[in-house]
C-alpha cells in the first residue's frame, strides 16, 4: 500500500506523519506500518507514527502515535503539534480540540519561538497521581519525591500520568546507562508494573529551567519526549522545584519548549512544529520502500537549528 507521509519533529522527536481521516485501517495494520516507517534502518525512520484523524461533534479532529514498536501511546505531545499544525492546515483553523486515545487537548497557534520556527501550544492534563490506575503496585496510590523499592534505584522517584504514564527523578547529573538500565527494568513489564512506563532524569538548570532525559517506553532512550517534559514541569513545581503558573524553558537534547504547570494539574508546552520534507512510500508487510520527496522544507529546517543554536 502506498502512503503520502510528511516527516516532521517537535523538539528533535521525529516522525512520518499521515493524513488517515480518510483511511479505513484497523490497529494491526497501523502497528505494522509504524514498524515499516519507524524502523531507523529503513527509508524513512522516525520514533514512531503521526496519525491525523477525524474529528467528530467535541473534537476538530484527532491523533494517534504509534510507537517504533508498533504499540499505541496515549499522547505524544512533541507529536501533538505536528499533527495540530496539519490539521490546521486541512480545516482553515488557528486553534483547535483534538482527540487523544484518553484523553482530549486544546491546541492553538503561537507566536515563533524563534524567527521562521511554526509555534504550536497545547494545553494538556489534568495530570493523574493515582498510580493505582496506571496500575502500579507499590503499596500506595501516590508516589511523590520518594523511593520505589520494586524499582532497582535508591533514587527518589515522581509517579506522574499525563495520561501516559511518567516516572520522573530530579539528579544533580544525568547518568545515561543508570537511566537506561531502569528504563529498561520498566520497559520489560515486570509484574508490579505491568504496562510499563516512560522513565525521565531532569537536571535543574538555574530558577526557571529543567534539562530532561527520557528512556521512552516504546522507543528507548529519546532526544526528547513531549509528555515527559510536561510531566517534568508538573513534577518539579509539585515538588518545589519551579512554580506553579511560572513559565519554564525545558531543555532535551532535540531542542527545547516554553513549559507551564498550573495546580490543578493542566500543563503547556509551546513548541516547534517543523516540517522537513514530504513524500511517498509503499510498505509491504512491515517493510517500507524507497521514498519519493516531493516538498523540501529546507527554511524551516535551517530555522529550527538556529533556534537551538542560539540557546547553546
Amino acid at each position: 500500500m502506498r502512503f503520502d507521509f510528511i516527516k516532521c519533529h517537535g523538539s528533535g522527536n521525529d516522525f512520518p506523519m499521515i493524513d488517515a481521516r480518510a483511511l479505513s485501517l484497523d490497529d494491526t495494520e497501523w502497528a505494522r506500518i509504524a514498524l515499516a516507517l519507524a524502523d531507523r534502518a529503513g527509508t524513512v525512520g522516525g520514533d514512531g507514527l503521526l496519525l491525523l484523524t477525524a474529528g467528530d461533534d467535541a473534537h476538530d479532529f484527532g491523533m494517534r502515535m504509534f510507537n517504533s514498536d508498533g504499540s499505541e501511546a496515549e499522547t505524544c505531545l512533541n507529536g501533538l503539534r505536528c499533527v495540530a499544525r496539519a490539521g490546521f492546515a486541512a480545516l482553515g483553523l488557528e486553534r483547535a480540540t483534538v482527540r487523544l486515545k484518553m484523553s482530549r487537548a486544546d491546541v492553538m497557534r503561537d507566536p515563533d519561538l524563534a524567527p521562521g520556527v511554526v509555534t504550536i501550544r497545547e494545553v494538556a492534563g489534568p495530570v493523574d497521581l493515582d498510580v493505582a490506575r496506571w496500575p502500579m503496585h507499590t503499596g500506595t496510590t501516590r508516589v511523590v519525591d520518594t523511593v520505589i523499592p520494586a524499582l532497582d534505584s535508591s533514587r527518589a522517584f515522581t509517579a506522574v500520568a499525563i495520561p501516559n504514564p511518567h516516572l520522573v527523578s530530579f539528579v544533580a547529573a544525568i547518568n545515561e546507562a543508570e537511566l537506561v538500565a531502569l528504563g529498561t527494568q520498566c520497559e520489560a513489564a515486570p509484574v508490579w508494573l505491568p504496562n510499563r512506563a516512560n522513565v525521565s532524569f531532569v537536571e535543574l538548570r538555574g530558577a526557571d529551567a529543567l534539562f530532561v532525559r527520557t528512556f521512552e517506553r516504546g522507543v528507548g532512550l529519546t532526544d526528547s519526549c513531549g509528555s515527559a517534559m510536561a510531566a517534568s514541569t508538573y513534577a518539579a513545581c509539585l515538588t518545589g522545584r519551579l512554580a506553579f503558573e511560572a513559565e519554564a524553558t525545558v531543555f532535551n537534547r532535540g531542542g527545547l519548549v516554553r513549559a507551564e504547570a498550573a495546580a490543578d494539574g493542566m500543563v503547556r508546552l509551546s513548541g516547534n512544529a517543523t516540517y522537513d520534507y514530504a513524500g511517498s512510500v509503499d510498505v509491504v508487510g512491515s517493510i517500507a520502500g524507497a521514498v519519493r520527496v516531493t516538498q523540501t522544507f529546507a527554511a524551516e529546517t535551517t530555522a529550527w537549528r538556529a533556534a537551538v543554536a542560539a540557546v547553546g
